[in-house]
């Protein structure tokens, strides 16, 4: 029989590489890990690791257990989870991870709001930007991920629990005085011999498509995935930039302004989870509650 133990232990030693590293990954010592390998592969009825120097590397076997593995141990947080919420022990837990402008717009009035609601509700969270926030929750590391993606993407989050949340329309920032700082809208082609200043790199990739179809190809001379650090820069004369009003909600724009763009842009933003952990009260009820955040932002 397969246990969960076994499988934590393995995917440390195929993410880290070693025993050793595993060992300290786990905060267990390197024999305990050696020992559960064995056991593991004795369970399995085939070696699972072969060393290559100083590494370990995955066999067949072992990669197909790997691949599997973050699904089972979701399954079984969920099932934990789910047992001690109907049996009274806890209130449950969640792990979220939020891109940095819903961290500081959605996040804290869906948290406050949960915690009322379910003070016994312990909630931790961590920031990571889109495709890794989502990685995050394939491997079992999170809970709940919010995220964003400026269109849908063919079976790009199938397997997850998608909760759309709003749309957030980009807008444009220019430096106070700029010589279209005071037009009702900006078409993005105008702004074409503009030094730019970009922010994340999911960001940066819709910013250069959209001037692309404007027939240039935008000069970047900045890139930070620090919204406040942006506005900073186009505040000081260094640039123009697009940004999402949901990025501008949290921050002054001092020495600068905003204008509408065209063509409008949206970016979708939505909270993620495992279908299995969708069951799990406490993940349930964060995501409700960033649902009426969203709703009232």
């Amino acid at each position: 029989m397969i246990e969960a133990r076994h499988l934590r232990v393995l995917r440390a030693v195929a993410t880290t590489g070693s025993f050793s590293a595993a060992a300290r990954e786990l905060g267990c010592t390197q024999p305990a890990v050696s020992q559960q390998m064995k056991a593991l592969e004795t369970s399995a009825g085939t070696p699972l690791l072969v060393r290559t120097g100083r590494e370990m590397r995955l066999t067949q076997a072992g990669e197909a257990l790997v691949r599997h593995a973050s699904g089972i141990l979701a399954g079984l947080t969920a099932a934990e989870e789910e047992i001690a919420a109907i049996a009274g022990l806890r209130a449950g837990r969640v792990r979220l991870v939020s891109f940095s402008s819903g961290s500081s717009t959605l996040v804290p009035a869906a948290l406050a709001a949960l915690r009322a609601a379910h003070p016994g509700t312990q909630v931790s969270l961590v920031e990571a930007e889109p495709p890794r926030s989502v990685e995050m929750l394939r491997d079992g590391d999170c809970d709940v991920a919010l995220a964003f993606r400026y269109r849908p993407a063919a079976a790009e989050w199938d397997d997850l629990v998608v909760r759309p949340l709003l749309a957030d329309r980009l807008v444009g920032l220019v430096p106070d005085g700029h010589r279209l700082g005071d037009a009702d809208a900006v078409a993005i082609g105008e702004l074409a011999e503009e030094s730019w200043i970009a922010g994340c790199p999911r960001c940066r990739r819709q910013l250069v498509e959209v001037c692309e179809g404007a027939g240039f190809v935008p000069r970047i001379d900045f890139a930070t995935d620090d919204y406040p650090a942006v506005i900073g820069l186009v505040g000081a004369g260094l640039g123009v930039a697009v940004l999402p009003e949901l990025a501008l909600r949290s921050v002054r724009p001092r020495g600068a302004r905003t204008v509408a763009v065209e063509p409008a842009v949206e970016r979708e933003i939505v909270a993620l989870t495992l279908p299995d952990l969708a069951k799990v009260p406490a993940v349930a009820a964060t995501l409700d509650h960033l649902t009426r955040a969203a709703a009232l932002a």
